[in-house]
């Protein structure tokens, strides 16, 4: 079953896709033993949350990730295979997330804390930076290669695409971003850093260590703004200072890499880079 959902619905996706799958289906076997599909049962399913949440000590979110990944894999194989089963990991009750719910950094924040950055002005910072003028995801910033900067362009901008050292997150991940304010301040410095990748200290050509530098990185910012940031707030204030200036949202989900809302969002090519400059510029003021 994992081969075959692999093998058809990996077209296209990112080594994230494969990594997951493959952990999702190690957890079912490991809790419950390598099983034909239809030996499995609904009691089977209870148990497998039961060792997740209890053994393993996994949130109640991942978790709900864990049972989205094996389901879809269960469906897949049952639909294709033609098996006259029911799938025992549909319907499982999971328990609320347990995850805070990650809020916008303010305007007045991000003021305060882009300062200390051209302040400081060092590899740590520069991440933020970057990210605070773009809403990049941290591991699509940290993975970013030298010539993903591209500043001889009438419009400056950040190339967000897969490498083999970070794949990206969803086939709608890959995008063009204008670089303004912070954000094209760090590209300039960067390129005159003149290393391979944009930040040496944490991506080498082989891997991104993108976790790493998100524990340096929320720690330094809860000391400038306030325990209640972390570096993902970045991208959700971008999106609401997105809409603050009033940004068609098939823009904002295309600057932010984020899921079409629509079917007719998928037409065209998209806005080009000096329309989205002009929006971007608006988030300045």
């Amino acid at each position: 079953a994992l081969n075959l959902y692999l093998d058809l619905k990996g077209i296209g996706r990112g080594e994230l896709f494969f990594r997951a799958a493959r952990r999702n289906v190690r957890y079912l076997v490991t809790a419950l033993g390598l099983k034909t599909l239809d030996k499995y049962t609904t009691t089977d399913a209870s148990r497998l949350r039961e060792w997740l949440l209890k053994e393993q000590k996994i949130s109640t979110s991942s978790v709900a990730r864990v049972f989205a990944s094996i389901k879809a894999m269960t469906n897949f194989a049952i639909n294709e295979l033609g098996l006259e089963i029911r799938n025992p990991f549909a319907g499982v009750y999971i328990p609320p997330s347990d995850a805070q719910k990650r809020h916008a950094i303010s305007i007045e924040d991000i003021r305060r804390i882009q300062a200390e950055c051209y302040k400081q002005d060092d590899e740590l910072r520069h991440i933020v930076a970057l990210i605070s003028d773009t809403g990049l995801r941290l591991a699509e910033a940290v993975g970013l290669h030298q010539e993903d900067l591209v500043l001889d362009a009438d419009v400056p901008h950040v190339i967000v695409r897969e490498h083999a050292w970070r794949p990206l997150k969803t086939a709608t991940s890959h995008r063009l971003i204008p670089l303004v304010g912070a954000s094209l301040w760090v590209a300039q410095r960067i390129k005159q850093n003149g290393f391979e990748y944009a930040f040496p200290r944490y991506t080498d050509g082989v891997k991104c260590n993108s976790n790493s530098a998100s524990a340096a990185l929320n720690k330094w910012i809860k000391q400038v703004a306030g325990s209640g940031n972390v570096i993902h707030g970045f991208r959700h204030s971008f999106r609401d200072r997105l809409r603050a200036v009033s940004a068609p949202i098939d823009m904002i989900d295309q600057l932010g890499g984020w899921s079409l809302q629509s079917v007719g969002q998928g037409y065209g090519d998209g806005y080009q880079l000096s329309q989205m400059k002009d929006v971007i510029v608006g988030l300045e003021d």
